[in-house]
């Protein structure tokens, strides 16, 4: 299904998405220090995580790591026990596998060609676009969560099932090519106040689906064995369950099998430690 959007939509649309960021426009570090690396490194903590638990960390990591050499330098213990906190860990190997080929293959400087960015670990097409535009000022269109509900709420009040196609349409036509990294920031926000103030819009996307609990769950068990891994240096099963409070051994078992099979956790001899890339 297409909507025909017009040119006055358009300019509609853009006067109440500034005008929005002129009032309430929001204020994050990583928006004043626009270093590519410390973008970089805002869109892997901003996947899945809300920005103002994003605040805190993104500081610390980088006063400790303010580039991609120093960070490949340090242990992936080290990296996570700085990550712990944001949850979905996958993300903090990726990052540190990222670094080590930014160093390797792009000299330390982060590429702005999105071609080159998805070669990278863990990042996709939003990511590979939005690091250009923030980082760069380079125009781009992509679409993650604010985004879309901006969209939806403006130009499909009364559909349902929009696919993001049709948004990308209507983003190539808004974007502001003079300045495509403001435009952004307050297309963000306009979609961050609308989904405080409305039922969320992004329930009219094809693509919408419901997050399941965290209490309980795998990722909740990954986690604690990650975060003990890290803290600790390495165990076995029997002290794993012991420091993890995970009280089932088939439950340990398939996490640490997961784990594995996914290079986050290495084991030999029955004792498991975080997986290290230096140490290979």
């Amino acid at each position: 299904m297409s909507i025909d959007v017009s040119a006055r939509d358009i300019s509609a649309f853009q006067d109440a998405v500034y005008s929005h960021y002129r009032k309430e426009g929001r204020i994050f570090p990583w928006r004043k220090d626009i270093r590519p690396w410390g973008v970089l490194v805002s869109e892997f903590m901003l996947q899945q995580t809300q920005a103002t638990r994003v605040v805190q960390y993104w500081g610390k990591w980088m006063e400790k790591w303010p580039s991609p050499k120093l960070f490949h330098k340090a242990s992936m213990e080290e990296a996570l026990r700085a990550w712990y906190g944001l949850g979905y860990n996958t993300r903090c190997y990726h990052l540190k596998d990222c670094a080590r080929r930014i160093v390797n293959e792009y000299d330390g400087e982060i590429p702005d060609s999105p071609k080159d960015l998805e070669q990278l670990p863990g990042i996709g097409p939003y990511t590979a676009r939005a690091v250009p535009c923030f980082a760069y000022n380079i125009p781009m269109v992509f679409i993650e969560t604010n985004i879309r509900a901006a969209v939806l709420h403006f130009f499909f009040k009364d559909k349902t099932g929009v696919r993001d196609k049709e948004l990308i349409s209507i983003l190539n036509t808004c974007l502001d090519l003079t300045n495509p990294r403001k435009w952004y920031y307050a297309l963000m926000d306009y979609g961050a106040a609308l989904k405080k103030l409305t039922p969320n819009p992004n329930r009219r996307s094809a693509h919408y689906t419901r997050q399941t609990p965290f209490e309980g769950s795998f990722r909740q068990l990954r986690g604690l064995v990650i975060k003990t891994l890290a803290l600790t240096g390495q165990m076995g099963v029997e002290e794993l369950m012991e420091h993890t409070g995970i009280d089932s051994q088939d439950d340990m078992y398939q996490v640490l099998e997961a784990l594995k099979n996914e290079q986050l956790v290495a084991e030999r001899g029955g004792t498991y430690r975080i997986w290290n890339k230096r140490r290979q």
